[in-house]
């Protein structure tokens, strides 16, 4: 908290005990709103929290948050929930001592959240084991289950508890919840069958009509639309932006099972409330003797069906009444008015009875029978003091509630200052205080007070009603100091207040009571033909919350005013029996809406909750108190016999610091382990002191820290050198060591393997050759040929030992070139380069023209565009039955009778030769590929090619002589097509013999001249054929 106090004038104090002008409300509510500004929403009075509702998210109650709070000092860090949870779980946990929270606030303030968030801590800090989990689970499930029955929109509060709640979490001896117990205190029943507009019903009505189990609602009778029901639409105001009653219905049934709810319980349930739902549509109208009858009488049976309650039993019931006197039992119709009645009296009886089933029911999932012994940490969620406009029966309850809360506070909270005092040897100085005990007897006072008068009026014989009460009551207390009525004020004051109202000056101020329905909901008049017939169900819930023992019973059940009375009373005892801590909420406007602070709203309920009178009691000894320790490790630096250094006693050092700074008695007090500071200029002072003195002591720190750690630095780096140097010599010798006795080894072993390098591999030989093996490789590696050419001539020597590895891995790259120069080829280069591997076969080194047709690619046809035109008119188109044709040139064909050259067109299909007239393209002569025997043509350069045919038989025709410049292509794709690759001749001898027709022959000459010639010899007619070198 210390930390704070040099901002105190942007965001306030973080105590309001440190409030100069503690008096002042003004003073008050400024530090308040400052804080509200800054989002800092919780401040302390002394050990009571102060919280602001913020209506926004601030994101400061994550598990992060709650670590940071565990287990800490309650003053070490800003205030919080979390710090004051944690404050009473370790003290419950270390001193075995039942602690409370008291959470109180208007409705809208935040009570709700606040008990949600003190829980989650409580369960978060408390370990985690399969048993204290599921103790835990249940435990935050009844949260949701609590506030869809007992919470409802008001014009607020979108989430507004309409109940008091007190629950009782039980740890064992660890500190692990074991179990819980849950108090319900004055639910609003009467909002069952009434409310304001902008108001909603309970919670639970609207989500159950939200179910998305259509089955349900059909068994239940219901629609999903709450406009068609009077108990929900009264309000007009079915559907709320900050509830979604569709996801929080699906919560409530997970709740349920996790609690441990059976699914009969669960069905009854939902039965009985949607009953309530067709009970609140039923309509009475006027017979003809003006008595009550139904409008419409279905839903008096949807209403028993759902109830299991005899049809004919309930229509009595609600249209009748019945009387027992001196043993005789009188029934007597209803009118209109009184059915009315009895309708909304059944309706808030089986509802309220409902929440109290549903609360034992929690408590029996939440209690664990064991008999060892466990502390308890109560959390009180109640109502807050409330003025209204018309203020009835239920305020003066929640007002009432609010004096004994507050008369509780300030005695706990003048006991603990008292004990304080005393165990610190401080004498204590009396305190001037409110004591509001006067107007809690005003109240609660046997036979005198106002309950005691208005249960006299309940009891009275005859026609009772609130004129008589409020007379009687004027006679009873009308002297008193704290009551006023309309008789009892002069003319001004006459107007402020009417005839059938009383005024109460409670500790918070006045409060204005209207009469009106006093004495009708303290008797809460149920009759007696609605308790039969409740009775009489056969469902087994509201058999349990309508006894049969309730009947046969003849004493009067006491009225709801002694009732709260007398819980109230059971609820002090509990939390004088504890220590407790306080939570007083606030909330900042009417709107629900973050960041506006309404000043006039909140003076309201500051003086409402009592905060003034809080302050002035905590103020009225010492406003600040710590721990020598704490005190003196903060301040130390203030005075030089303490800093930087105190090694006495705490408490002396304590005292010498207070001498130096100049402190007078008094301003403080030395206690026996603590300092209290009366005025909160004496702290501020030391603070300011404290935070100009820290620039000093950062500058002084800082040097002294960055000489200390520079001159750590340079010894380190220093001693690191030495070794670092010591250590790389030694690494180096060894290093060169190792080295040179590796080289020597490798030498060695070298020179041995290059003398024995020519015997088998065996142990003298084998470094040298892996040495030389590696080395083959890596030369390899580094000198391959790039390219298919040369590769034998421009493959690397090969050792002796690695010859046969060599040439292995010359084939395996000549086939990886190979395969690279493949991989990227058309398919048309595929088959080219399949016919020029053909030629290279069948003629590489074997004919003289070949070189010369290896650039040139071998096409389909080498005919012109004209000639393929003369070609498909004259031939293809008359000559049937060709075949595919696969290649077509021009040649020149010798006749096989005198050598005539004749210029043909040969045309090669995939069943013979044609030979057409060059000029007509009329088909001349044909050969089939069964009848060629052989082609043969001559290794020089020239370019005949001799065909050789059957020469036996009538129709011998002789061989067929040609003559092409495209020799090489034509021989190697006729003998493809053909077949006959096997059939090709290359004459060497420079003679050729061929047939001729007749079985005669002819003969062809070979040779070599400066001159192309081809033609008859003129002096040997044979076929001369003269070719230029190559």
């Amino acid at each position: 908290m210390e930390s704070a106090l040099h901002a105190r004038d942007k965001i306030g104090v973080q105590d309001f005990v440190l409030l100069e002008d503690y008096n002042n409300v003004n003073a008050f509510l400024e530090n308040l709103r400052k804080r509200f500004r800054a989002n800092l929403i919780y401040t302390y009075i002394g050990s009571v929290v102060v919280s602001v509702n913020p209506y926004k998210s601030i994101g400061i109650y994550g598990r992060d948050t709650m670590e940071e709070y565990r287990g800490v000092n309650f003053y070490e860090l800003p205030p919080h929930l979390y710090a004051i949870a944690d404050t009473a779980y370790r003290s419950m946990k270390h001193e075995g001592t039942d602690q409370c929270v008291l959470i109180s606030g208007e409705s809208g303030a935040g009570k709700t959240e606040a008990s949600k968030y003190i829980l989650q801590y409580l369960a978060q800090c408390s370990g985690h084991v399969g048993e204290v989990d599921r103790v835990k689970d249940r435990l935050l499930q009844s949260n949701p289950v609590l506030e869809a029955f007992g919470n409802a929109r008001t014009n607020r509060n979108d989430n507004s508890s309409r109940f008091g709640k007190y629950m009782d979490i039980e740890f064992d001896f660890k500190g692990a919840p074991v179990g819980g117990h849950i108090n319900n205190y004055l639910l609003e029943k009467s909002r069952v069958v009434s409310h304001v507009t902008g108001e909603r019903n309970f919670h639970i009505f609207y989500q159950l009509l939200q179910s998305e189990d259509s089955s349900l609602l059909s068994q239940l009778k219901l629609s999903s639309d709450p406009t068609q029901y009077h108990y929900l639409a009264q309000g007009e105001c079915t559907q709320v932006a900050t509830l979604n009653d569709h996801k929080d219905f699906v919560t409530v049934q997970k709740a349920l099972s996790i609690l441990g709810f059976s699914d009969t319980e669960v069905n009854s349930l939902w039965s009985t409330v949607g009953a309530i739902l067709h009970l609140g549509n039923m309509r009475y109208e006027d017979s003809r003797e003006g008595l009550a009858q139904f409008k419409d009488i279905s839903l008096a049976g949807n209403v028993a069906k759902l109830l299991q309650v005899p049809e004919d039993i309930l229509q009595h019931s609600l249209t009748h009444r019945s009387i027992e006197a001196r043993n005789e039992k009188l029934v007597s119709p209803l009118t209109v008015e009184q059915a009315l009645y009895a309708r909304d009296a059944l309706a808030k009886a089986v509802y309220e009875r409902l929440f109290s089933w549903l609360v034992r029911r929690l408590n029996a999932s939440l209690g664990k029978k064991s008999k060892s012994r466990k502390n308890l940490m109560g959390i009180l969620d109640i109502y807050g003091f409330e003025i209204f406009g018309l203020n009835g029966f239920e305020q003066f309850c929640i007002n009432y509630c609010n004096e004994k809360l507050q008369q509780l506070f300030i005695e706990l909270t003048l006991r603990s200052e008292q004990e304080e005092y005393l165990r610190e040897g401080i004498e204590w100085e009396p305190v001037e205080y409110f004591d509001n005990k006067i107007i809690c007897d005003l109240v609660e006072e046997k036979h005198k007070g106002i309950i005691a008068v208005l249960d006299e009026e309940c009891l009275r014989p005859g026609d009772v009603g609130d004129a008589p009460f409020l007379t009687k009551l004027i006679q009873t207390v009308g002297k008193h100091e704290h009551f006023i009525t309309h008789e009892m004020l002069d003319y001004e004051g006459r107007k402020t207040i009417g005839r059938d109202q009383f005024r109460l000056i409670h500790y918070a101020g006045e409060v204005t009571y209207t009469v009106a329905g006093f004495v009708d909901k303290n008797n809460d008049l149920l009759y007696r033909s609605l308790k039969e017939a409740a009775s009489a169900s056969a469902d087994p819930l509201m058999r349990e919350i309508f006894p049969q023992s309730e009947l046969q019973s003849q004493k009067r059940p006491p009225t709801a005013g002694t009732q709260f009375k007398n819980s109230l009373t059971e609820l002090m005892e509990i939390l004088m029996s504890k220590e407790p801590s306080y939570i007083r909420c606030i909330k900042p406007n009417d709107y629900k809406q973050a960041a506006l602070f309404d000043e006039h709203i909140v003076r309201h309920q500051v003086k409402y909750l009592g905060l003034m009178e809080n302050l002035r009691v905590r103020r009225a000894g010492f406003c600040y108190r710590r721990q020598f320790e704490i005190f003196l490790n903060r301040y130390k630096c203030l005075c030089p016999s303490t800093w930087p250094l105190w090694e006495g006693n705490a408490r002396l050092g304590v005292q010498t610091l207070c001498r130096h700074i100049g402190y007078t008695d008094e301003e403080y007090k030395v206690g026996k382990s603590k300092i209290f500071i009366r005025f909160p200029k004496t702290l501020f002072d030391i603070e300011d002191r404290f935070q100009k003195k820290k620039n000093d002591l950062v500058t002084t720190i800082t040097a002294k820290w960055r000489m200390y750690i520079q001159r750590k630095k340079y010894r380190r780096m220093r001693w690191a050198a030495v070794v670092f140097a010591a250590h790389w010599k030694r690494l180096t010798t060894q290093r060169y060591v190792r080295k040179y006795r590796a080289a020597v080894i490798v030498v060695r072993k070298f020179i041995v393997g290059f003398m024995n390098r020519k015997k088998p591999k065996c142990d003298e030989n084998i470094y040298f050759l892996d040495f030389v093996r590696v080395n083959f490789i890596m030369r390899l590696s580094k000198s391959l040929p790039r390219g298919l050419v040369g590769l034998d001539a421009n493959w690397p020597s090969a050792p002796v030992a690695l010859t046969e590895a060599s040439n292995q891995l010359r084939e395996m790259y000549r086939l990886h070139l190979t395969r690279k120069f493949m991989r990227p080829l058309t398919p048309e280069d595929r088959a080219q380069f399949t016919l020029k591997l053909a030629a290279s076969d069948l003629f590489k080194g074997k004919k003289q023209c070949y070189p010369a047709s290896v650039p040139l690619r071998f096409l389909n046809t080498h005919l012109s565009r004209e000639d393929m035109r003369l070609k498909e008119a004259h031939f293809d188109s008359k000559v049937p039955s060709i075949g595919a044709q696969k290649f077509s040139l021009h040649c020149v064909k010798y006749d096989r009778h005198g050598y005539k050259a004749r210029q043909r067109v040969l045309v090669v299909t995939d069943k013979g030769c044609h030979l057409l007239e060059a000029n007509t393209f009329k088909q001349k002569e044909y050969i089939p590929f069964q009848d060629i025997q052989q082609i043969t043509v001559s290794s020089l350069t020239d370019g005949l090619v001799v065909i050789r045919l059957p020469a036996d038989g009538p129709d011998g025709r002789g061989d067929l002589l040609v003559e092409t410049d495209r020799v090489i292509e034509f021989v190697i794709k006729l003998a493809l097509f053909a077949e006959k690759l096997q059939e090709v001749q290359i004459n060497t001898t420079g003679t050729m013999i061929h047939h001729l027709p007749k079985d005669k022959s002819g003969t062809i000459t070979f040779q070599t001249g400066s001159i192309a010639f081809t033609g008859k010899g003129k002096t040997t007619g044979y076929l001369e054929v003269v070719t230029p070198p190559p």
